[in-house]
């Protein structure tokens, strides 16, 4: 075992043996010794002014002792382990080098720059020595993301290059300017040892991805002040929390001299401390990130509220750190705003930090909206928000009313002006206050309770609410009427594309008697059906005109998309129109057989996987294992950023609508047991047994073999047969017909546009192609079709789809989508 570990992994064994050794020598977790630490350790001084060159290379082999040697040896064996694998012993053993000893190099004349110009920063750690071998690691892996999938590409720099940059905000010490440098030199220096390659940089992920990591991104700011506890130098805006954890206390004569105004730097401290004085202070400076850790929650759940809440969350401490962090204490008997002198102005640019990060944390959530289909119901953010505004004034007159009848406990004693104005304090986080002047502080534990409670009071509604929202965040028919919809479904409702309606982002329409239902979104004030009536055929075909009166009630254009030509009398009968948008196609598993000339192709295909011994396995994606559950995500986000345009949604599905356990998988899996390709099922039922199998999600390696599709598709028909299933229906490709230009209805505005975005989709999607490649399997063709109510609304009608099939769609590109129009 160690002999085959040796072999596969020798770098990384070395790189743990030789920091174990140097451990050994340096007393092990008590770190090594101060004559070590200078001798070997890394820095500005060890550097510029005692010539140490060897230092960067000798600072990444040691460790400050107690619980940071266990995790860097771990962090080795895995992170170091990992990149090896990707690319090999030779780049993992450049990547080591390069990145770390670049980065501690740029990392130190960034500081002699900063030195040399008086900047304050570079002075004050100057002196400092540098033990990280977590600096190499970092740049290790960043280089190694390179080598990785798609999706673990970009998730190993999301996650990696906000961690450092948290570190170096809200820690700053030079050790984490060192690593934030070895990652940028690691980003670079993936794409050189990896060239000839276009996927490099940025690529576009799926809409399941992109909450995953915009959830990440607001989780790890969100936790980010935390690191100033265990900072030495508690640089952060919430230093203050570190203080109260230390064993600092406030020393009498510093207090003294705050009293009269002659401002240090104890002094600050002291009126820190003081403020922070018991638990709920430091509640007061949790709450709001555990906020934010609430809104990561929703982000990764996909709720629009999530967005909401994170943008609201930072843009609020922004504002807070501009009003707060935009005065200095000067002498005298007031505070003015400082940053008036050339002295301050790399205090300006910290500050100025503070005040962007959020905001750019605020802006990218609020940009990336539109990958949040699931909005909350207006009755629960309508009880939120009262809730909260019902605190935040039931709180203000509580601490007001009572805080003026036991005035003469606090110390000096307070007017109902000096309440008022410490009021906006009482909700504020702790870190900002810590330069406001301290007006007056509570004697006895009634004011100690009034005064230091009132603020957590408050957040708690606001965490506990927000957790409630996100928890049930859903539209309230969506989250009602979803196990209606359901029940209809099992009963026999809904056809061939019934299932498409338990998807995010629908809201429900039912009938008298809920015996029908319409699944539908409203984009521009127009009511998109996904697909046809839900329910038993007299009532659901009785739903067109019941549904287009609710339509017009509500001021919304309704249209009926993708619907069966059987459907189409009761739409002639209100005297609208209708046009072709696809054509389904459908196979008879009983009739299934693969003999004949039509069907080399397929018979070809499936004999050239079994030589190449790939098995095909019919499962759901709560019964995989996680290493299968992992590939099939590799896979789709392989797909998506092959792709020119963002990945589309409502009548195709993505990896979200994978994880419903009534969606049947076949995966086809190569000799080594990985995943190579998956085809997804979506079943139609009669009296609650399943009669058909809907295709929907199809997935395959960008570098597995041909015909894979083929082998997955004739499998799961054989198994259809053998179960007895009426019908597999392999879906329509959306806008492609088997006579494309044949239309009724030819000149319309809507059929121009509906040519347009099938003609400017097909080279990036394909639709046209996957009818082609449907056609392999003899099927029926059942047409589908639109129909819609008024003429005038065609233009409104075409953008609303092209909105309903890319969400991401700015407006500027529909305003030049619609100009292309003619």
């Amino acid at each position: 075992m160690v002999r085959r570990a040796l072999r596969r992994h020798p770098f990384t064994l070395s790189v743990v043996l030789i920091t174990a050794v140097v451990a050994a020598f340096g007393h092990g977790l008590r770190g090594p010794s101060f004559a070590m630490r200078i001798a070997f350790g890394t820095g500005h001084e060890q550097l510029i002014d005692a010539g140490r060159w060897w230092t960067p290379v000798t600072s990444m082999f040691l460790t400050d002792g107690g619980f940071e040697l266990p995790l860097v040896l771990v962090a080795v064996v895995f992170v170091i382990g990992a990149s090896e694998r990707l690319m090999g012993t030779a780049r993992t053993a450049i990547a080591f080098l390069v990145s770390s000893v670049l980065g501690v190099v740029v990392g130190v004349a960034v500081q002699e720059i900063g030195a040399l110009i008086g900047e304050l920063w570079s002075r004050r750690v100057s002196e400092l020595v540098t033990l990280d071998p977590m600096t190499a690691i970092a740049g290790t892996v960043m280089t190694a993301s390179a080598f990785a999938g798609a999706l673990w590409r970009r998730r190993i720099r999301v996650v990696v290059i906000s961690v450092a940059l948290v570190f170096l905000l809200y820690s700053g010490e030079p050790s984490d300017l060192y690593r934030f440098l070895a990652v940028l030199i690691g980003f670079g220096l993936g794409a050189v040892l990896r060239p000839g390659t276009s996927d490099q940089w940025w690529q576009r992920s799926s809409h399941h991805e992109t909450r995953v990591l915009l959830s990440a991104i607001v989780a790890i700011t969100a936790v980010g002040p935390a690191i100033t506890i265990f900072s030495r130098l508690r640089l952060g805006a919430l230093a203050p929390l570190g203080l109260l954890l230390t064993d600092a206390r406030p020393n009498g004569l510093a207090f003294d001299q705050c009293q009269a105004m002659r401002i240090t730097r104890a002094c600050l401290d002291d009126i820190t401390l003081e403020r922070i004085g018991g638990v709920g202070p430091v509640l007061l400076t949790v709450l709001p990130l555990l906020t934010l850790l609430v809104a990561s929650f929703a982000l990764a759940r996909g709720r629009r509220f999530g967005v909401w809440l994170a943008a609201v969350v930072n843009l609020a401490l922004a504002a807070l750190a501009a009003y707060f962090y935009g005065f200095l204490p000067l002498s005298g008997q007031s505070f003015v705003i400082g940053f008036r002198t050339p002295h301050y102005w790399e205090v300006t640019l910290a500050l100025l930090a503070s005040v962007l990060v959020p905001v750019a944390i605020a802006g990218l959530v609020l940009v990336n909206r539109r990958h949040f289909s699931v909005a909350a119901s207006r009755r629960s953010v309508r009880l939120y928000l009262g809730t909260v505004v019902v605190a935040l004034f039931g709180l203000s007159a509580l601490y007001v009313g009572l805080g003026l009848f036991v005035r003469d406990r606090f110390h000096p004693r307070v007017t109902i002006v000096d309440l008022l104005g410490d009021l906006p304090e009482r909700f504020v986080p702790i870190g900002f206050l810590r330069i406001e002047r301290l007006s007056f502080l509570p004697a006895d534990p009634v004011t100690g309770m009034l005064y230091y409670w009132i603020g957590p009071c408050f957040w708690l509604v606001v965490v506990i609410g927000a957790l409630a929202v996100a928890l049930a965040a859903s539209s309230h028919s969506y989250a009602v009427g979803l196990p209606r919809i359901r029940g209809l479904l099992r009963a026999g409702g809904g056809g061939s594309m019934g299932q498409l309606a338990t998807w995010p982002g629908n809201s429900y329409w039912f009938g008298p008697g809920e015996r029908a239902a319409v699944a539908y979104r409203v984009i521009n004030s127009v009511a998109i059906t996904t697909s046809e009536p839900i329910g038993e055929p007299d009532a659901a075909r009785a739903a067109i005109a019941q549904f287009a009166t609710f339509c017009d009630d509500n001021g919304w254009t309704p249209v009926f998309y993708s619907i069966h030509e059987s459907f189409l009398a009761e739409c002639e009968r209100m005297g609208w129109a209708s046009m072709s948008v696809g054509e389904e196609t459908v196979v008879r598993p009983g009739q299934w057989q693969t003999t004949g000339k039509h069907w080399q192709d397929v018979r070809s295909s499936i004999n050239r996987a079994e030589r190449a011994g790939v098995r095909s396995e019919w499962t759901a994606f709560e019964r995989l294992s996680p290493a299968h559950a992992l590939q099939i995500s590799e896979i789709s986000e392989q797909w998506v950023a092959e792709k020119d345009l963002p990945e589309m949604g409502f009548t195709l599905g993505g990896l979200d609508e994978l994880r419903n356990p009534e969606v049947g998988l076949m995966i086809a899996c190569d000799e080594h047991d990985r995943v190579i390709g998956v085809t997804s099922w979506l079943p139609s039922y009669r009296d609650g047994v399943v009669i058909g199998w809907t295709l929907d999600f199809m997935r395959r390696t960008p570098d597995g073999m041909n015909g894979i599709m083929e082998f997955l598709i004739a499998r799961s028909a054989e198994r259809f047969r053998d179960d007895g299933i009426e019908f597999m229906s392999l879906s329509a490709a959306p806008l492609a017909r088997s006579k494309p230009g044949a239309d009724t209805v030819q000149g319309t505005a809507t059929a121009r546009i509906l040519g347009y975005i099938a003609s400017r989709l097909e080279p990036v999607y394909g639709f046209q192609s996957l009818f082609q490649f449907k056609r392999k399997f003899q099927p029926e063709f059942h047409n589908l079709v639109m129909a819609y109510p008024d003429a005038l609304a065609l233009p409104a009608i075409g953008l609303a789809l092209a909105r309903a099939y890319v969400p991401s769609l700015s407006l500027r590109q529909s305003i030049r989508f619609v100009r292309s129009l003619g």
